[in-house]
């Protein structure tokens, strides 16, 4: 089975994805752009990781990575978040576009899962509320599946390199992207802000070769 898509459909699609509906500073709810969602999936695709592969979507938001997976041929996908509105909007998207997805509300320290593949933006820990708050979403996240595709700042990746080997992870791939970060809270100062991210993938370290 091969999915007859190019990368600028998935990204068309992708661009439909909902908005948060009242973005939350706790959780640093901040949108995945079309782009970067789509380069990653067809990264993960391409590895393999995706096509008739069980997927969950960690901290899924809306939805983006999750509508991506199911459309690029997954198996079976689940997204799960905390917060209830964007799940509704999620399901609701899904719905239109006929595509076969589980949604959770669920924090993510309380699921329990099974994933040939995670995809996940997780929030950067950058709030002072929330601060190792990609820590937990990558101790989940290599507890429960194979392989693991994660955002995270780059000026991060060299501590949390120690940290993934540390919970039995190896960073197998990385790759930065530029992530624009619109002002939609109080504390930003600009209208849009360009921070370095960097897309992980990590596979355990057993399975390394």
């Amino acid at each position: 089975m091969v999915i007859h898509m190019k990368k600028k459909q998935l990204e068309m699609l992708l661009q439909q994805t909902p908005a948060f509906p009242k973005p939350q500073p706790a959780l640093e709810q901040y949108q995945t752009p079309a782009t970067i969602a789509s380069d990653i999936l067809f990264f993960s695709y391409q590895n393999h990781d995706i096509l008739q592969k069980n997927v969950v979507d960690l901290g899924c938001g809306t939805g983006i990575f999750s509508f991506g997976a199911a459309v690029l041929g997954a198996k079976s996908v689940l997204g799960i978040d905390i917060d209830q509105e964007s799940i509704i909007l999620a399901k609701e998207f899904a719905h239109i576009h006929k595509l076969n997805i589980t949604f959770l509300i669920q924090d993510i320290s309380l699921s329990d899962f099974s994933a040939d593949t995670v995809i996940m933006n997780p929030p950067f820990g950058a709030q002072k509320n929330n601060i190792h708050a990609d820590q937990l979403f990558l101790r989940k996240a290599i507890k429960h599946a194979s392989v693991i595709y994660s955002i995270h700042l780059t000026k991060t990746i060299s501590h949390l390199e120690k940290f993934i080997e540390h919970i039995g992870g190896k960073i197998d791939d990385v790759f930065e992207v530029p992530f624009p970060l619109k002002a939609q809270f109080d504390f930003h100062k600009k209208l849009i802000e360009t921070v370095p991210v960097s897309c992980l993938r990590i596979i355990h370290s057993s399975a390394e070769g």
